[in-house]
């Protein structure tokens, strides 16, 4: 199945002039790969194109937000056809599972497959030094592409199967057409958390730290040792093909942001708990990406609001927030993030409808909870608050719109909870991801020229350093063996940057020594800077928080131009999650075919539960 679902997708990529009685060039046999190493990099492309974030924000019009938040605690939408929002209310099953990445994750790897039992038999270029360089290259991306969609198919369907082993999915390393055998078991968790972990060694020996040019004219240019060890002196053919024109493609350091990511989903408490050393592993190679941004202290100014950094994109070049990114983005109407998210006056659908339980957890001013904090009032509960909530969350009296002109009234407009089908359900609207320079009247209409969609931020490896770092020794002070700076000094500077907590963050000090807040703070703190990024589904799962993942959804209620802050307003309590849900289904589809492929304890009770 596998192999025929890979000869159809190659048909389809190298195209042909009649469907029927195609013609001769375009059927592609291996020798023709051999020749055509565009056909061998449409592969290994198609690996890119294939990611799923890629699909998860084209759906969205390619927005930047994840709809996957909906099915959380942060926020519910007004679209009442959305698949994450059918799933939270319990039609998750093994046979409707929207974050199923099964097919889509393999596929991919067997054309990477393809690839690396290939490459060394192609010639590349005329120019040999060229040649040995792209294979090099190319073999490198591809390892890196399939340890990413292996951290996929581990994120969406590892789990304990009924005797409660932990066990990850079928490991696949040659291509299609030299397996004889697709009736394959699932690997043990731990293995393949290795072989991940010996595909991203294997990109990192080939690929550059970054994609730089070397200066020719000035004779300054300097060959990485490594290639000079392999022979290659040319600086000409160096900049061919590890130049500045291949930037967003995988290099080492997006490979080691890659690590840190898989390391800290491994350690977790769903998978191995903290054993073999994980969380310590994990801040290990969180450690080394932040080293070389001088740890805290490289913390980029404009990382709170990354998505109207737009300046430095040019060339391939990154934001300082940025590790990786997907390509800029020319938006029109149909593409901009505000017509799903800006309020009706604003003549958006409002589809994004942050949660009450989403703004209470955004502490006040002086770093403390609402709960907790002598400055937060009831009846102003947006005043002295963090101003993360602010560059976040449209709120009552917000302003909003082409030069910040317009007020949204929650209680006496279109904007109203429950005034229109596009008009909010909880009281609140998204303002993360928007531009306010963007005018959508219909006489006046103006788009920001360029966006782009973050792959991997800074931010988020700073929170999984925060996280593991901690973990590892139940200690705020915790720090990686390779680090100088601790859990305590990440999210000090975290907060920081959102000016929460004044110069001293007392609050911080105060719940040093109590294990659970402090945990507790460093998860919120991760919720806060990432919502609606994707995050907080998988977040939640990971860390077992059964409780948070079927907390009731609170807004709230207006009426006679008055706002009901007392409620709680239940705005949904029908968030449906079971706990062998920590874990993903396999395809219902997939078991049946194969008999060595079995399913995650729960999800074989019935076909649609």
């Amino acid at each position: 199945v596998y192999k025929r679902q890979v000869l159809i997708s190659l048909v389809f990529l190298v195209g042909c002039d009649d469907l029927i009685n195609p013609a001769i060039e375009n059927l592609k046999d291996k020798e023709s790969i051999y020749r055509e190493p565009a056909l061998a990099q449409g592969l290994l492309i198609n690996g890119y194109r294939q990611l799923p974030f890629y699909e998860s924000y084209a759906q969205n019009g390619g927005s930047g937000f994840s709809s996957a938040e909906i099915a959380t605690d942060d926020g519910v939408t007004n679209n009442s056809s959305d698949q994450f929002r059918q799933m939270a209310a319990g039609t998750w099953s093994k046979s409707n599972n929207p974050i199923d990445m099964w097919t889509r994750c393999y596929n991919s790897i067997l054309y990477l497959n393809s690839i690396l039992d290939e490459a060394d038999n192609m010639s590349w270029a005329l120019d040999a030094e060229a040649s040995l360089l792209f294979n090099m290259r190319i073999k490198g991306e591809a390892h890196a592409l399939r340890a990413l969609h292996m951290f996929y198919l581990l994120q969406a369907h590892a789990g304990k199967d009924e005797a409660g082993n932990l066990l990850g999915v079928p490991i696949i390393k040659d291509p299609a057409e030299k397996m004889v055998d697709f009736n394959l078991p699932r690997a043990d968790f731990k293995t393949c958390i290795e072989f991940i972990y010996e595909d991203l060694q294997a990109a990192e020996d080939y690929l550059p730290l970054d994609y730089n040019d070397l200066d020719i004219v000035g004779g300054t240019g300097v060959i990485p040792q490594k290639y000079k060890d392999v022979g290659i002196t040319s600086l000409n053919a160096y900049n061919r093909v590890m130049g500045a024109i291949f930037r967003q493609r995988m290099c080492g350091r997006i490979v080691e942001a890659i690590r840190a990511k898989v390391a800290l989903f491994a350690a977790s408490p769903a998978y191995l708990n903290g054993t073999d050393n994980s969380w310590a592993k994990a801040a290990e190679y969180a450690a080394v990406v932040l080293n070389r941004i001088n740890g805290p202290a490289g913390l980029a100014p404009k990382g709170l609001t990354w998505y109207t950094d737009n300046a430095s994109t040019a060339a391939g070049i990154n934001p300082p927030e940025i590790i990786w990114r997907h390509r800029t983005r020319n938006l029109d109407k149909n593409s901009a993030p505000e017509v799903q998210l800006y309020p009706p006056t604003l003549y958006g659908n409002g589809w994004i409808n942050p949660s009450q339980n989403l703004v209470d957890a955004f502490p006040t001013a002086d770093g403390y909870p609402i709960a907790e904090s002598s400055t937060y009032d009831s009846n102003n509960p947006y005043d002295h608050r963090d101003p993360r909530l602010g560059m976040y969350i449209v709120v009552h009296n917000s302003q909003l719109g082409p030069s910040s002109a317009t007020r949204i009234d929650m209680t006496s407009t279109d904007d109203a909870v429950g005034a229109l089908a596009k008009s909010t359900r909880t009281g609140y609207y998204l303002r993360k991801f928007v531009n306010p320079a963007t005018n959508l009247t219909p006489n006046g209409q103006n788009f920001p020229t360029t966006r782009y969609i973050p792959r991997i931020r800074y931010t988020e490896i700073f929170l999984i350093y925060a996280e593991a770092a901690f973990e590892a020794a139940k200690s705020f002070d915790g720090k990686a063996s390779n680090a100088s700076y601790s859990a305590y000094d990440v999210i000090r500077a975290i907060r920081g940057r959102a000016k929460v907590g004044g110069s001293d963050d007392p609050y911080l000090t105060s719940i040093k020594g109590d294990e659970s807040k402090v945990r507790e703070l460093i998860h919120n703190e991760r919720r806060l800077e990432l919502c609606f990024e994707g995050h907080r589904f998988y977040d939640l799962r990971r860390w077992m928080d059964m409780e948070k993942l079927n907390e009731p959804i609170r807004g709230i209620k207006s009426s006679d131009g008055n706002f009901d802050f007392t409620g709680p307003y239940v705005l949904e309590n029908e968030r449906i999650y079971k706990d062998y849900m920590y874990y993903g289904p396999i395809p219902y589809n997939e078991t049946k075919k194969w008999s060595n492929l079995v399913q995650n304890k729960g999800w074989d009770c019935l076909l649609y539960t």
